[in-house]
């Protein structure tokens, strides 16, 4: 058989599971649907037999493609390992991430990911930048702040960013709500209905911005700092609310809320990574966007991973 194993190959099994799709894996990946399929494909001929069956959900694995996984567990921990501490040894890694939150349901996914992240890098100092914050972004531009998680990219020359998912803001409204038989909802749905929001100016909330107001919409408004705190309002018919997908999952699932979709294709926002220029080269600020990607692709319904680069 003349083929050589390579590196890509495991990490395609590896990410095929843990994403469980094509597209999905794709996304981790950082490449095309038909670029992995190609891969795939190439793979396969090498051995003459399939690596997992194309119609099941989620992905079952042929015993071909379970062996190359098993490989993928014993060889691509050791290779990330020794990856990291090269990086060690040749620049004396240290550091700090002080991160600021623009995405206040962040929280809900960035605390394992920084627990994760405190296990592959344990010289480096990782801790949110504590307290609410109107405007993260000016953490980052007055030093307060190394990293900054949110839909805003600062417009600077002295900030690098990186893509990291795309992901739907859907309306939240208390259960028997007026409008709970639609299965999405327009501009003039909300009028006359109190918007509850963090306490954050309207340019920043993708809603008002980007729905209601070009619609000459304009609602009463209520705010408050934390997530259980707009969804109790909500569920107490104080208002409704607009939302991350991941960060009312569970509240909807337990029938505390219902969710809607915002217009027939979605309210979809982008969320990025941002850092100041020193750190943009840093290898253990791009093992903490992978941490990012890895983990989120795995435990967050409904996210399109961003291609990089």
């Amino acid at each position: 058989m003349n083929s050589i194993l390579e590196l890509r190959h495991l990490r395609t099994v590896a990410a095929l599971r843990s994403a469980g799709s094509l597209l999905r894996a794709a996304e981790l990946l950082n490449l095309t649907q038909s670029a992995l399929s190609h891969q795939i494909k190439l793979l396969e001929g090498v051995y003459g037999v399939p690596l997992f069956e194309r119609k099941s959900a989620p992905i079952a694995f042929t015993p071909t493609g379970t062996r190359l996984l098993q490989l993928a567990d014993a060889v691509l921990p050791l290779v990330e390992e020794a990856t990291r501490d090269a990086a060690r040894l040749a620049k004396g890694v240290t550091g700090q991430l002080r991160v600021a939150l623009e995405c206040h349901t962040c929280f809900d996914w960035l605390m394992p990911v920084m627990d994760e992240f405190r296990q592959r890098w344990p010289e480096v100092e990782i801790d949110l930048v504590s307290g609410f914050h109107s405007d993260p972004s000016e953490l980052l531009r007055a030093g307060k702040a190394d990293v900054m998680i949110g839909s805003e990219v600062p417009p600077s020359r002295h900030f690098a960013s990186f893509p990291l998912f795309r992901f739907e803001i859907l309306a939240v409204l208390p259960l028997k709500h007026r409008l709970h038989r639609r299965r999405y909802l327009e501009a003039a749905d909300f009028e006359g209905e109190t918007l509850i929001t963090y306490p954050v100016a309207e340019e920043r909330i993708d809603l008002m911005r980007e729905v209601l107001h070009p619609a000459g919409i304009y609602v009463g408004r209520r705010t408050t700092e934390l997530t259980v705190a707009i969804l109790q309002l909500v569920a107490s018919r104080r208002g409704v609310a607009a939302l991350p997908n991941w960060g009312i999952k569970n509240y909807v699932d337990y029938d505390y809320v219902i969710a809607r979709r915002i217009g027939k294709k979605g309210l979809w926002s982008d969320l990025h990574i941002s850092v100041t220029n020193g750190l943009a080269s840093q290898p253990f600020l791009h093992d903490f966007i992978n941490v990012i990607r890895e983990q989120c692709s795995r435990t967050l319904d409904g996210i399109q991973l961003l291609r990089t680069g």
